[in-house]
């Protein structure tokens, strides 16, 4: 029976399952190695080398009503799309709320997680921990890794020849990035054109002499914005949406996309994307194609080479002069704690069953919280594993046998093993993702049910944003706070934009219903 739980880390996927321990009835300790809670969303100035944290002038891709933890909302004061100085703060209220705070150890690093002698009878987990130069022993019952997929930057200068023997420039990570001041003037190279190579691109063209970014694949580029104004992930994720996903053929629904992300822009005119082509990935960026427009920014192929101070690239283009090389290149996930017996079963989160338990343990009391990358915000994703996670520890929710998860594993795993390093490992679909394991936890709402009982709620949830409330409707952890949180999310998104509050008769009357457009939001 487990009653003790470690979670590791205290950013927003150890404060979610530090809260769903206490929900039911268990014992959480966190350890967290730095002096305060947050994770990569905690901005400083200083350069610790053993942490990751966002850069100063970072702005949230998702939306607030789409980001909250299922039964505690944004302010309604709160802009949409949140600097990191109002996420963290966030989090604090987060902790103080619901008296999280008790139960982290700062300033306290996990050294190892073994499993105990008796493990195989016992399920209990030896932690050794190191708080001002003293180590400690710790055995808990079950063992909760939410340390996250941003821990060790991807830096493949092998892939880059010459970068570290012919070129006299400096070249650096994204994650030892703060600001623009040491760029300024500068002819800086961006490599890597995800949503932080593109923000740092556009960012940097403001101050430096030159700013080239070199992409590898086809960027289709989105804004936070969508129709009237609204944002984007509050219009696109909704069930309506992912029903028509599911009934549409592939090709069409494909077809569909490309011609909405092509509304804005043509893409293939600016050189980012190809409808044609099969390998292509998604960013968030407002400002990237007018820097393109105005030559601000020049966009590259993939780097071929690199020379004492050139970049040489796959179309046989150069860039000459560069000061600078910015790799934008992504992370590695890593576990050094845990022992080697562990670490060799998974070498990525499809290794996992359902993206968080190792189906090979003789018990599931170690669970892999947050190592997921979806199609919306991992924050409600890691929420809504730990609510689960801890119904499996606390014995409300069941696994199936090991062989059933190891065949599960096996058959959702692709043959062709890809880079590690490459984030479209870790994508998935949010409401497929949100929904499986809700279905698991006995939380998923039902349409059906919910129709016949409360029709209102019901066109809400199946049109409207699939938001985190949506998770509190039912089931262990129901909330009863979150009708009104999904039937006023519109009043909360536009409460700040508005010197006037809304009437809740107002929106409501825009509200949508059957027959709405899946790419518009409320009339207003």
């Amino acid at each position: 029976m487990v009653r003790s739980v470690a979670v590791i880390g205290a950013g927003a996927a150890g404060l979610a399952s530090i809260k769903c321990c206490l929900d039911e009835g268990l014992e959480p300790t966190c350890f967290e190695r730095s002096e305060d809670i947050g994770g990569i969303w905690r901005y400083t100035d200083s350069m610790d080398g053993r942490r990751v944290s966002v850069y100063r002038s970072i702005i949230s891709n998702t939306s607030k009503e789409m980001s909250c933890f299922s039964d505690f909302p944004f302010p309604e004061d709160f802009p949409s799309c949140l600097p990191h100085s109002l996420l963290l703060e966030y989090f604090r209220m987060y902790a103080w709320h619901f008296n999280l705070l008790q139960h982290i150890h700062f300033k306290t690093t996990v050294l190892s997680v073994r499993k105990h002698p008796d493990f195989t009878t016992s399920g209990q987990w030896e932690v050794v921990t190191e708080t001002n130069g003293i180590q400690e022993s710790h055995i808990f019952d079950a063992v909760m890794v939410c340390t996250g997929h941003y821990q060790k930057p991807n830096l493949p200068l092998a892939s880059f020849p010459g970068i570290n023997t012919r070129f006299k420039g400096q070249y650096l990570h994204s994650c030892e990035y703060r600001d623009v001041e040491a760029f300024r003037g500068k002819r800086v190279l961006v490599v890597g054109a995800g949503n932080t190579g593109g923000d740092l691109s556009v960012e940097l063209s403001h101050v430096a002499a030159k700013v080239f970014l070199s992409s590898g694949s086809s960027t289709w580029v989105l804004s936070r914005l969508s129709d009237h104004g609204f944002p984007w992930d509050m219009i696109s994720t909704t069930r309506f949406n992912h029903f028509l996903e599911w009934l549409l053929p592939a090709a069409l629904m494909k077809r569909i996309k490309f011609r909405k992300f092509n509304s804005r822009f043509n893409h293939e005119n600016y050189g980012l994307a190809s409808t044609k082509s099969s390998n292509f990935k998604i960013i968030i960026n407002e400002q990237l194609p007018f820097c393109l427009l105005s030559g601000t920014i020049v966009l590259k192929p993939k780097v071929k080479e690199f020379t004492e101070s050139s970049a040489v690239f796959e179309d046989g283009t150069t860039a000459e002069n560069i000061d600078v090389v910015l790799f934008a290149t992504g992370y590695i996930f890593s576990f050094p704690f845990l022992e080697e017996s562990v670490c060799s079963l998974f070498d990525d989160n499809r290794s996992l069953y359902k993206r968080i338990f190792l189906p090979q343990l003789e018990k599931p009391t170690l669970a892999i919280i947050g190592l997921v990358q979806l199609t919306g915000s991992v924050m409600v994703g890691a929420e809504i594993q730990a609510r689960w996670v801890t119904g499996i520890f606390a014995g409300w929710n069941k696994l199936p046998p090991n062989t059933k998860m190891m065949a599960d594993v096996s058959k959702k795993k692709p043959l062709v093993k890809r880079n590690p390093a490459e984030r479209e490992n870790l994508k998935m679909s949010f409401i497929s993702y949100a929904d499986e394991i809700a279905s698991c936890a006995g939380v998923k709402p039902n349409m059906l049910k919910l129709l016949l009982t409360d029709p209102r709620l019901a066109l809400a949830v199946f049109f409207g944003p699939c938001s985190p409330y949506q998770y509190r409707l039912v089931g262990r952890g129901k909330w009863s706070g979150a009708r009104d949180a999904i039937l006023t999310q519109w009043q909360r998104t536009l409460k700040p934009l508005r010197p006037v509050a809304l009437t809740a008769g107002f929106l409501l009357s825009k509200y949508p219903r059957p027959g709405w457009s899946p790419w518009a939001g409320p009339q207003l």
